[in-house]
């Protein structure tokens, strides 16, 4: 088994843990490290394993809780195992599966376990699996269903990575499919058909003139969007398609409902035959709430909108603020290249510190 040293500085910490294989679904063997270090290195803490997820706890009968959230799961290895550096003092990198999607995200989280044993607010620690693949396999949904106390708190922070900036909420995302109806008919003859893909040009001109709302919720900013992702259509090449489906992603700003969402996507779409596909909610902000409030002041007051969603969705569906705050730049995520600078895992301890221990 891996040994993991909870007290070490927070880099050394994430090039530990990326040097453990945890690709969704073979995060077993990370999660025996984590379980193992918690137990042994953070005895102030309740642990509980739930499957390949690893949750502790303090329980000081303080007024206020946050969860700290991180997944241990990565996309599957593309060449960049095992862990390097490069630079050093301020322009140290670490590279390596996982370093920015999220296990530096969980580096700070595991030290900060070991490290804040009396910490201002109750502290839970969640570190799940499966997060990397489809949403019914996901660690922090089976967390809900079967031990919800633990995902309890008065503000959640997600560590997903976020350049060490405080990231707000979250966009909601639904993706819809319009099936658009023909007449088949052999080329040759074209007039006896009636084109379905033809057709798909009236629903793309609308999408083409859209124009999104960019909305402002407790002074920050969220861009929505409506895209086309797919256009499927034809059986052959001398045949008049009778069919043709087009698939739409709409991402929209947390003041928005999901049936709101789906309403004005059919309003949009008037006329054509919709099917929502599948949807997300997203997240309020809520940063006036206390704990929230305290975070950002940690953090120098830097703070802005988070336009992807994340797993902070499902804790302000559970009636809290939820914020992303991670090392690591987004944009690097599943790629071969994934480096973290290690000045940021350090700058998220320190914030995180802040809020914890003052």
């Amino acid at each position: 088994m891996a040994s993991l040293d909870l007290r070490s500085d927070p880099v050394d910490l994430t090039a530990a843990l990326v040097d453990v294989p945890s690709s969704s679904g073979e995060e077993a063997a990370l999660a025996d490290a984590v379980e193992a270090a918690l137990r042994v290195q953070a005895p102030h803490l309740e642990v509980v394993r739930h499957g390949d997820a690893v949750l502790a706890r303090t329980d000081l009968g303080r007024a206020e809780r946050v969860v700290l959230a991180g997944h241990l799961d990565t996309v599957p290895v593309n060449h960049n195992l095992p862990s390097h550096r490069t630079g050093s003092g301020e322009d140290e990198v670490l590279h390596g599966l996982g370093s920015v999607d999220m296990k530096g995200g969980d580096a700070v989280f595991l030290h900060l376990a070991a490290t804040v044993p009396e910490p201002r607010h109750d502290v839970t620690f969640v570190f799940y699996d499966c997060e990397e693949v489809e949403a019914a396999r996901n660690g922090l949904g089976r967390i809900e269903r079967e031990l919800p106390e633990w995902l309890r708190g008065d503000l959640a922070v997600v560590g997903e990575p976020s350049n060490a900036v405080v990231e707000a909420g979250c966009q909601g995302t639904m993706r819809v499919e319009l099936r658009l109806a023909g007449t088949r008919a052999h080329t040759a003859r074209a007039w006896m058909g009636d084109n379905a893909v033809h057709a798909l040009a009236e629903p793309l001109r609308r999408l083409a003139e859209y124009e999104a709302r960019v909305v402002e919720i407790d002074g920050l900013t969220y861009r929505e969007g409506l895209q086309a992702v797919r256009v499927e259509g034809g059986v052959a090449g001398n045949v008049v398609p009778d069919e043709a489906v087009l698939a739409v992603n709409h991402r929209f700003a947390p003041d928005v409902t999901a049936e709101r969402a789906e309403a004005h996507l059919r309003e949009v779409f008037d006329g054509y035959d919709l099917t929502v596909v599948d949807c997300s909610p997203g997240a309020l902000p809520g940063l006036a709430a206390p704990p929230a409030a305290e975070l950002v002041r940690a953090a120098g007051g830097q703070v802005a909108a988070k336009l992807g969603w994340t797993d902070v969705a499902r804790f302000a569906a559970l009636g809290m603020p939820a914020v992303n705050l991670g090392p690591g730049d987004p944009t690097l995520a599943h790629t071969r290249q994934e480096n973290v600078p290690a000045w940021q895992v350090r700058r998220v301890t320190q914030v995180l510190r802040q809020l914890l221990a003052g």
